[in-house]
Parts: C-alpha cells; sequence; structure tokens
C-alpha cells in the first residue's frame, strides 16, 4: 500500500519516525513536507498535497491511503477535508482509527503529534491502515450521501 504523508512543524519529528517505521512494515511512504524545520510554516500546503495524491492514486486503482500530522490533527484534518474524494478523520485512540476505516472508509487520517506519545500515534496509525472498509450496505449508502453532496450541493435525507 502507499501512503501519502504530510505534517507541519510540530509533526515533523513523528512524521520522521512513521516514514521509517512504516517503511519497514512494507509501506510505501511518499514524503509531502516539510523537508525541513520551520516554527513558522503552514500545514495547509502540505496537507492539501497529500490529499489530493492520495485521491488520484484511488482514482489509478492504487490502493493508496494518507496521514495528516500536527499538532492538534484538527486543521490539517479540515485542510485535507478540502480536497474532493478525501474523507479525513481525527484519531484519538484506536478505536477512532478502526471505525474511521471500517464504518466511513476514511482515506486520510489525522493525528495530533502533541496529544500522543510516539508509540501511541504509530499505534492510532497503524490500526487505521490495517483496518478494512466493511462494505456494508448502510455505510455506503451513507458515504454516497456525502459523496453526492459534494458534488451537487444536494441534502438527501
Amino acid at each position: 500500500m502507499r501512503v501519502h504523508i504530510a505534517t507541519d512543524h510540530a509533526g515533523l519529528e513523528l512524521s520522521a519516525h512513521l516514514i521509517q517505521h512504516l517503511t519497514g512494515l512494507g509501506y510505501e511512504m511518499v514524503d509531502h513536507g516539510p523537508q525541513s524545520f520551520d516554527p513558522q510554516d503552514d500545514y495547509p500546503g502540505f496537507c492539501i498535497k497529500a490529499a489530493q495524491a492520495v485521491v488520484v492514486d484511488q482514482q489509478s486503482g492504487v490502493d493508496a491511503l494518507g496521514i495528516v500530522l500536527g499538532g492538534s490533527g484538527n486543521g490539517e484534518q479540515m485542510a485535507a477535508n478540502k480536497v474532493r474524494g478525501v474523507r479525513a478523520a481525527l484519531a484519538w485512540n484506536l478505536d477512532t482509527a478502526k471505525l474511521a476505516r471500517e464504518h466511513n472508509d476514511a482515506n486520510v487520517v489525522a493525528v495530533g503529534g502533541r496529544q500522543h506519545s510516539r508509540e501511541e500515534a504509530t499505534a492510532i496509525i497503524e490500526a487505521f491502515l490495517a483496518e478494512p472498509f466493511s462494505g456494508d450496505e448502510r455505510h455506503v449508502r451513507r458515504i454516497s450521501k456525502i459523496a453526492h453532496f459534494e458534488t451537487s450541493g444536494e441534502v438527501l435525507d
């Protein structure tokens, strides 16, 4: 599986750890930056580029997911969710990580690098990457309604 990862200064150490760790587990890691520490950098560009790459890969039939990191993960999730076709979920424990994939077919996970130890964050991300989408009809139906709104602006009941 290809995994696109992006961060800002607040998640840079965690990102470097994850790239090395997940590569060791067999994931193909693609780093969307930043490449060096800058306490004044801005996460939106990095996170949006990673999210766009996930969508392009998935539309091309490539098995791909994304990771966006920051201090809290909130802004990074918001930025990623502006990309059409992205369902980014803020995960703060193993259950939210697994349910994001199982119920929502989330394709990007956001994690706050300042909210967890390195071990906790790694476990959350591993859980997200390993969990398959259930494919249950009720979840497919709900995701379809979100996608319909995203493309048409029309809310379905």
